[in-house]
């Protein structure tokens, strides 16, 4: 069953068909720190190079370094290995968390106990005359 699920559906990483596609239409032109791989193939109606990811797990953009999005959107044309190295100070990429038990929780959020901070008093509603 799992086998199908992969082949049929999209959420769940590239189809067979986009890998036949990848595979036959594009080249490889580079893979990521997540294990990503970057293609590049024909081009668009505007004469721009056709450009696409097959993501390593769930299909989710948030996935996609800053530097290869870059690349992807046509805003440069060199790979991310030809780029200047990042800056010392620069964090590295993290996907989405959201839905996960890693994602950010606020003090008064449910998950966290639901307690938050008294109001400190300094507010004052508005009320029309």
């Amino acid at each position: 069953m799992a086998i199908l699920k992969h082949i049929f559906t999209w959420w769940n990483g590239a189809t067979l068909g986009t890998i036949i596609f990848s595979r036959r239409n594009g080249a490889k032109v580079g893979t990521d720190s997540l294990g990503n791989v970057y293609f590049q193939g024909g081009t668009d109606v505007h004469g721009k190079p056709r450009r696409w990811v097959m993501y390593a797990g769930a299909n989710d953009a948030s996935r996609v370094p800053p530097e290869w999005h870059v690349w992807l959107h046509g805003t440069t044309d060199l790979v991310p290995e030809e780029l200047p190295p990042p800056r010392p100070w620069i964090k590295p990429a993290v996907p989405n968390l959201t839905g996960t038990a890693a994602a950010f929780r606020p003090s008064g959020a449910m998950e966290r106990g639901g307690n938050r901070a008294a109001a400190t008093g300094d507010y004052e509603a508005w009320s029309p005359n």
